[in-house]
């Protein structure tokens, strides 16, 4: 029977441990900047999240809310007056964007250092270098509880499902440079459950639910299930959770795993923005 993490109390020891680095601070709290376009209730639901996990730690936060008929110009002319705000650390744009704007051209303009979701092109560069740099928040979750847990990265064998730019290509990278053996799939990979049963370390972020089954698994793997699907009403992974328990070493569930760790980086993000922008050290 696979060990099932707890993401909730896990995040909230991160937490902690940021609360208390922040208590140290003698430059004032890091601030974090959210901006929500449109009225996406999800989007509102996760920038709400966010801001209480930064009360919570000390952090300090603000939100900007721009129309759904905003323009791409319009919000690029937000993030560049939060680029120049000294008092900003982080600044985050919530997705999904209106169909008007590109989430590209938006990731862009932000500078790299207030960058703490970790999507500029400089940032992206910085990973694939193993440079220091503010890395994407759910692949820093998943290593966090690979680590946290015990499980050995270097020389395992270790299967990605999902090649996006946000958890796929940078999680595979992290792992390489913690001196995995990585495979990263996608939906032409030949023979995917052969390949997934070679790995160690399985990370599924393909957006299908229940796709990866128990049989699938090496016996004692471990699995990260990234995936968020709604089937019936109901939040479930890209694995199937009830038949991967009885074969996996440890397992996340989902909801409860992966997402708290997410939001848990983003507060360690800002904090290392900050330090940085201030050249106060550390990360």
């Amino acid at each position: 029977m696979a060990q099932v993490v707890d993401g909730k109390k896990l995040a909230e020891e991160i937490r902690a441990e940021i609360r208390e680095r922040i208590e140290k601070l003698d430059r004032g709290a890091p601030r974090l900047a959210a901006v929500r376009v449109g009225d996406d209730p999800g989007s509102k639901i996760y920038v709400r999240n966010k801001r209480r996990a930064c009360a919570d730690t000390g952090l300090d936060s603000i939100e900007l809310h721009l129309s759904a008929d905003s323009s791409e110009q319009e919000l690029l002319e937000q993030v560049e007056r939060l680029n120049q705000d000294p008092a900003v650390h982080g600044i985050l744009v919530q997705l999904p964007l209106p169909d008007s704007i590109s989430a590209a051209h938006v990731a862009a303009a932000i500078l790299p250092e207030k960058d703490v979701d970790g999507l500029h092109p400089q940032n992206a560069g910085k990973l694939l270098a193993a440079q220091p740099a503010l890395y994407p928040c759910t692949p820093l979750g998943c290593l966090e509880i690979l680590d946290r847990h015990g499980i050995q990265i270097e020389g395992a064998r270790s299967v990605v499902l999902g090649r996006s730019e946000i958890v796929g290509k940078p999680v595979a990278l992290l792992l390489l440079h913690r001196h995995a053996t990585v495979t990263l799939c996608h939906s032409r990979t030949r023979d995917l459950p052969a390949v997934v049963r070679e790995a160690d370390i399985v990370i599924a972020a393909v957006g299908r639910p229940r796709m990866v089954q128990g049989d699938w698994l090496k016996p004692d793997a471990a699995v990260i299930d990234v995936g968020i699907n709604r089937v019936d009403g109901k939040l479930v992974g890209d694995v199937d959770f009830e038949g991967a328990l009885a074969r996996a070493g440890l397992i996340t569930p989902v909801p409860g795993g992966v997402g708290p760790l997410t939001i848990a980086m983003l507060l360690r993000n800002t904090l290392q923005a900050f330090q940085t922008q201030l050249h106060l050290g550390g990360a």
